[in-house]
C-alpha cells in the first residue's frame, strides 16, 4: 500500500473515532501516537483543552532501557498509570487515534489497565 494512502486511511478512521470519544473531567481522555522509533501518551481533559499527564519512550527512563519497542510501550504505559493515578484520574477514555489495535498499541494498553486505569 502506498504511504499516502496509509496516511489518508488512518486520517479517516482517526476523524471518525475523535467524533465518538470526547474526554471529560470525570473521564478524560487516553490518546496514543506512534511514531517509527518513539510511542507517546497522553491524558487529556477536552472540556478544558487541557493535557493532565503525558509520557513518552523517548524520557530518560525508558530510552536508557535496551529492548523491543514493546517492551518500551510497556514502561510506558505502566509509568502514564502512575502518573494519572498521582493526579487523581483513575477511569479513561481510550483513544486508538487511527492505529490497530495491535502491538504496541496493545501493549500500552494493557500496560495502563494493569497500573490501575480503567477503561
Amino acid at each position: 500500500m502506498n504511504q499516502e494512502l496509509k496516511i489518508a486511511r488512518r486520517k479517516r478512521v482517526k476523524q471518525k473515532i475523535r467524533k465518538r470519544v470526547i474526554g471529560t473531567s470525570e473521564r478524560p481522555r487516553l490518546t496514543i501516537f506512534r511514531s517509527n522509533t518513539a510511542i507517546y501518551a497522553q491524558i487529556i481533559d477536552d472540556g478544558a483543552n487541557k493535557t493532565i499527564v503525558s509520557c513518552s519512550s523517548s524520557i530518560k527512563e525508558i530510552s536508557a532501557e535496551k529492548g523491543k519497542k514493546v517492551d518500551k510501550s510497556v514502561a510506558v504505559g505502566k509509568m502514564l498509570a502512575t502518573k494519572a493515578r498521582s493526579a487523581g484520574v483513575n477511569s479513561v477514555v481510550f483513544d486508538r487515534n487511527g492505529y490497530k489495535y495491535h502491538g504496541r498499541i496493545k501493549a500500552l494498553a494493557d500496560a495502563a489497565r494493569e497500573g490501575g486505569l480503567i477503561f
